[in-house]
């Protein structure tokens, strides 16, 4: 039996080992991707020499100043999204939460808008503090009509509160026709036209809440099994959901901050993260963190591609993938239960 279980065990590890390196693999791949992939699709040669022998050809200014910003900005941000749907999940023991799909990316969505339109606020930096107060505002609301009796009810609650936001944000820029010329890639969701500068002021936003993030994983674990374990266990159940909340909230806020609210992100991947490692939270929020940035660096290559000339914003590819993904998942819940 000791042998059995040595063997499950590494076997267990095994499993999880190569699942990380895939990811770390896929993740690089991806970013080489968006760097290289466009309306005008570059040689990886070109790539090299614009990063490591910059020259000033028309070749390297796409990349430098266009290509790479955006990419960096892709990998916080979806590193940003997986993590706080990984997080959300966990605190809320609820397979289908998920910032974007409760309301929450909106919520800071709007105090963004009002930031702008009211305060006339538009570093990143300050409207990040903007976008914290309305994540967890709408946070607040969801948690108050929706409760958590069902994964369901915490849904239709969601949906309700994003209306209310996406209305009010339609409001704001009627008022302001400004503001929906500023706006308008923004709000549904978009890479384009970011650089370095805003990128770095975030930054300190996210690595605290990935530190957060990283500290909560064991106590996460115990509060799964329930808050009389979780506290046997030496865990505190209420303080890990309260500082839970705060890293997703801050998630949430940094990520909207900068490139709009994007939804479906952080319902899908820990999905796929559990499937591959199971329910350790060890695991499934570093690998998260890792598979976020593939997934929305994949969507925003992926609408390059498809828009012709053009191209279609990061947030609606999310939102047509993550649409299918979100009834895959229904589905199974469903069968679950019965």
């Amino acid at each position: 039996m000791v042998l059995l279980g040595e063997r499950v065990t590494s076997r267990r590890w095994g499993v999880r080992a190569t699942v990380l390196v895939a990811a770390l693999v896929a993740l690089v791949a991806v970013v080489v991707l968006s760097i290289a992939f466009g309306s005008n699709r570059l040689p990886l040669g070109s790539v090299w020499h614009a990063l490591f022998s910059y020259s000033g050809t028309f070749e390297d200014v796409v990349i430098r100043d266009d290509r790479l910003p955006r990419t960096l900005l892709g990998l916080a941000v979806g590193v940003g999204l997986g993590l706080a749907g990984a997080l959300l999940q966990a605190i809320t023991r609820n397979p289908v939460a998920d910032p974007g799909l409760l309301g929450i990316n909106h919520g800071a969505a709007v105090a963004i808008v009002l930031g702008g339109a009211v305060f006339s606020v538009s570093s990143p930096q300050q409207l990040v503090w903007f976008a914290f107060f309305g994540a967890l505002a709408g946070t607040v609301l969801v948690t108050v009509i929706g409760g958590s009796v069902s994964p369901l009810r915490l849904v239709l609650a969601g949906v309700a509160v994003q209306a209310v936001f996406v209305g009010i944000n339609q409001g704001m820029q009627m008022i302001n026709t400004h503001s929906l010329d500023q706006m308008r890639y923004w709000l549904v969701g978009s890479l384009v036209n970011r650089n370095l500068d805003s990128l770095a002021g975030l930054l300190p936003f996210f690595l605290a809440a990935l530190v957060v993030a990283g500290v909560l994983a064991r106590p996460l674990n115990a509060v799964a099994l329930g808050d009389d374990s979780a506290r046997g266990l030496g865990a505190n159940p209420v303080l890990t959901r309260a500082v839970g909340m705060i890293a997703v909230g801050l998630l949430s806020a940094t990520a909207t901050a900068a490139c709009g609210p994007i939804a479906f992100v952080g319902l899908m991947i820990p999905h796929v993260v559990r499937a591959l490692v199971g329910q350790d939270e060890r695991w499934v929020l570093p690998l998260s963190a890792l598979l976020g940035p593939v997934l929305l660096l994949g969507c925003d290559v992926l609408g390059r591609l498809l828009g012709g000339n053009g191209e279609i914003q990061v947030g609606l590819m999310t939102d047509v993938i993550g649409g299918v993904a979100f009834v895959i998942v229904a589905r199974r819940l469903k069968a679950v239960r019965r």
